[in-house]
């Protein structure tokens, strides 16, 4: 277990100025206790006094004289006592700058550099490229630094954040640089010694020695640390370009999982730029109505007669054509655009419903996050109100990563749902964190099986075990069951065997826009319809 204690730096300030103010104190008085002496040696030497004497005898001056000598010295230690505050004024105000100097350069809460002096030390490091050894910025954010502040106080945070700061300068090379650039995120310049070798053995370092607990008021807090590394190189414009290196190195190192470490490669600017793009589009596309629904059947097993349609987002790009919604799903999540693009979507799909079939279900997919809108059943009330599409037609269906962000808001949310008369899917089941509790105190309508296990039945005898288990489980539960991405008759009469109620998949039908659903649902060619042959939808996609 380690433990930290980091002194301030500025503790020592005050008693070295009183020691300079005591030594200055000193040096005046033997200054003029020297020049005394000096001037009384002149004088018995060269019998100055004895003159002085008898002219002052000769002609009365006794009086004067020591009025003299009284305003001499009376003088002389008014001359003393300025000179000793002059020369402490000075030394305040030398101790004064010293002291905000130190403070305008240093993190008030760690004593490590803050972000202005460190970046002066990249720039005079990136000034030095090509005459002095190579160095690099080893940029470090914490992982799991936000619940040490929500679950314990303020006051734990600030204990991480120094004993982070101690360990970081503990592991800090001769001639290398620790900084807190802010909040969670430290930084270190280093020389480059031993290469890349070198620069990983230190990043490991410091994600090891970050990883141990921080033990506070009887608690062990624990929290870990992603690494971007960046070498400070000629080709980079100034000192925040390297930064930015290191930055974009340390984001890559986030989306690859946290807690490793990675080196700064030029694509990845690229990358970003690319995203930074995305991002822009996607919001236009947003506004314009450029993600559109698409809908693929989903049936019912063995007959296969249409029963609903799932709502699918397509992107219709003007540039790119059709992107599907593995490409920017993940971009509208994380930006905090999913809200507006899934209500823009269920907007649209319900009012392309309204004239297809009235047994028809229509199935929407809502994002995790979403479920933490305490006003999320209301924002689609309102939706079901203005499209006018009757709320027992529509079914939500939630992941099971959604289950265990707030088990509590997600679920007031589905309650509040279902009293409004939707249905509610479990969606991709057997790939999370769902439990037997979840299932009986959330009260779904409908398990949906995903298709990693669907794919495989006619293939493995444990991934069909897998799935005859859930779809036991489900009519145990009083729940109906449906098999995503059934591709083959083989596994769709395997699934009919079991008692699976549903199905859906490209055996039955690609996603597909409103046209071609309304020419499939149109009474003259529903009652018709046969599913197209895999190698027809393979090529239609």
């Amino acid at each position: 277990m380690l433990h930290f204690s980091v002194k301030k730096w500025t503790n020592n300030m005050p008693s070295e100025t009183s020691n300079a103010w005591g030594r200055g104190e000193l040096y005046e008085t033997l200054c003029l206790l020297v020049i005394g002496a000096g001037i009384w040696f002149v004088g018995v030497t060269l019998g100055t006094f004895d003159s002085l004497s008898g002219f002052v005898s000769a002609y009365g001056l006794n009086d004067m004289l020591m009025l003299a000598a009284c305003m001499g010295v009376a003088l002389c230690g008014a001359v003393v006592r300025k000179s000793i505050l002059l020369r402490r004024l000075m030394l305040e105000r030398d101790a004064a700058a010293a002291q905000a100097e130190a403070i305008a350069r240093h993190d008030g809460l760690t004593g490590l550099a803050n972000r202005r002096r460190f970046i002066d030390a990249v720039a005079r490091a990136h000034a030095a490229v090509g005459t002095e050894p190579p160095s690099a910025v080893l940029l470090i954010d914490l992982d799991r630094f936000k619940p040490v502040n929500d679950l314990y106080s303020h006051a734990a945070g600030n204990a991480v954040l120094c004993a982070v700061a101690e360990r970081l300068h503990q592991l800090l090379p001769h001639g290398g640089v620790a900084a807190r650039l802010g909040g969670d995120e430290f930084a270190m310049l280093v020389p480059v010694e031993h290469g890349s070798e070198g620069l990983t053995r230190l990043a490991q370092a410091v994600i090891a020695a970050i990883s141990e607990p921080v033990s506070w008021n009887q608690n062990d807090l624990k929290v870990g640390a992603t690494v971007g590394v960046a070498v400070v190189a000629a080709d980079h414009a100034d000192s925040d370009a390297v930064l930015h290196a290191a930055d974009l190195a340390m984001y890559q190192g986030k989306k690859d999982g946290r807690g490793n470490y990675r080196f700064f490669r030029s694509a990845m600017d690229e990358e970003l730029r690319a995203r930074a793009r995305t991002e822009s589009e996607l919001r236009d596309a947003i506004e314009t109505g450029a993600i559109e629904p698409f809908y693929q059947p989903v049936v019912s097993l063995p007959d296969k007669d249409i029963v609903g349609v799932e709502v699918l987002a397509r992107w219709r790009h003007p540039v790119r054509g059709l992107i599907g919604p593995g490409e920017f799903i993940p971009v509208a999540e994380e930006t905090g655009m999913i809200a507006d693009l899934s209500y823009n979507l269920i907007r649209r799909a319900c009012l392309d419903a309204r004239a297809w079939p009235s047994h028809l279900i229509l199935a929407v997919n809502i994002a995790p996050h979403q479920f933490q809108d305490a006003w999320l059943a209301q924002r689609i009330l309102a939706i079901l109100t203005e499209t006018g599409f009757p709320p027992q037609r529509l079914e939500v269906e939630i992941t099971e990563s959604a289950l265990i962000q707030d088990l509590e808001a997600t679920r007031a949310t589905l309650l509040s749902l279902r009293e409004l008369g939707v249905r509610i899917a479990l969606d991709d089941f057997g790939t999370g964190y769902s439990s037997l509790y979840h299932l009986r105190e959330l009260k779904f309508d409908k398990l949906k099986i995903d298709r990693s296990y669907v794919d495989a039945i006619t293939m493995s005898d444990e991934r069909a075990k897998l799935v005859d288990a859930i779809i036991k489980l489900g009519t145990s539960l009083g729940l109906t069951t449906t098999a995503e991405g059934i591709e083959t008759d083989a596994s769709l009469d395997w699934l009919s065997d079991q008692g699976c109620h549903f199905g859906q998949g490209y055996l039955f039908g690609r996603a597909m826009p409103k046209s071609e659903m309304d020419d499939i649902l149109c009474p003259a060619n529903e009652a018709s319809y046969v599913p197209p042959r895999t190698e027809e939808l393979a090529r239609a996609s």
